[in-house]
């Protein structure tokens, strides 16, 4: 089960793409001066086979790496914690970050954005014409985790719990396992059945002995989240103790 990444907001989208363009203009500008300079002397020809070069490389190929490097985060993306991914949520490739680069170049510069707004304007997820011509979108990437409390070892396996020899969960796996004990209740029954199934085979792994036969899945993963909880609350209050045992010695 992966987490949900929501679409981001207008806002955030035009402030990622206003922090493009100035980044994206001081490079043309300070490119442009420094080959200006370096070509006072030579052929107008070649002087302007430089600007168009160098115009390309800034509007176009810079972006375009960057985009594929980063799996779809520019600067503005990276300075707001944003990211360009595809219609089925993965990562963009070098194909999706041209196509909205080149559409990009179109919208954005030759139209002073015009097209862009107004299109991510209308669109529910917030795509303007380049993500529509790639087939991606903009989602948030940090955004504030909300987890449901941990679950307490259900009464009947907490003897189970107790002697059972359950290693901690790698976190992608607790994570999912939060989620779906605090949507368990709103999914409808053969995808509470399928999900928890799946989820619980995949903690079986880290758990000797496994729990009584006939135990349901869901009782299983409670248990299992509710003892390592219980666990690492008794260690740290442990490591706790000895830590100031030892700085109030000094």
């Amino acid at each position: 089960m992966a987490l949900d990444l929501p679409p981001a907001s207008l806002g955030a989208r035009i402030a990622s793409g206003l922090i493009d363009i100035a980044v994206t203009f001081v490079a043309l500008f300070v490119l442009l001066v420094v080959f200006a300079i370096a070509s006072l002397d030579t052929d107008p020809a070649l002087a302007q086979a430089a600007v168009i070069a160098v115009t390309l490389l800034v509007l176009v190929v810079a972006p375009t790496t960057l985009e594929t490097l980063t799996r779809g985060r520019s600067l503005g993306k990276l300075a707001l914690g944003l990211s360009a991914v595809r219609d089925d949520a993965g990562p963009i490739s070098f194909q999706h970050a041209l196509v909205r680069t080149l559409i990009g170049v179109v919208e954005i510069y030759a139209f002073a954005g015009a097209p862009a707004f107004f299109s991510m304007l209308l669109s529910s997820r917030g795509k303007r014409l380049g993500d529509y011509a790639a087939g991606t979108y903009v989602v948030r990437t940090r955004v504030p985790l909300a987890l449901p409390p941990p679950p307490l070892v259900p009464y009947h396996l907490a003897g189970w719990a107790a002697r059972a020899d359950i290693a901690s969960l790698p976190t992608g796996l607790a994570l999912a396992v939060r989620q779906y004990l605090g949507r368990a209740a709103a999914l409808d029954p053969a995808s509470r059945a399928d999900v928890g199934g799946r989820l619980a085979e995949e903690v079986s792994a880290f758990v000797a002995p496994l729990p009584p036969h006939g135990t349901s899945p869901d009782d299983f993963l409670a248990a299992v989240i509710g003892a390592r909880r219980d666990r690492d609350l008794v260690r740290l209050q442990r490591q706790d103790a000895v830590r100031r045992r030892l700085t109030s010695s000094r």
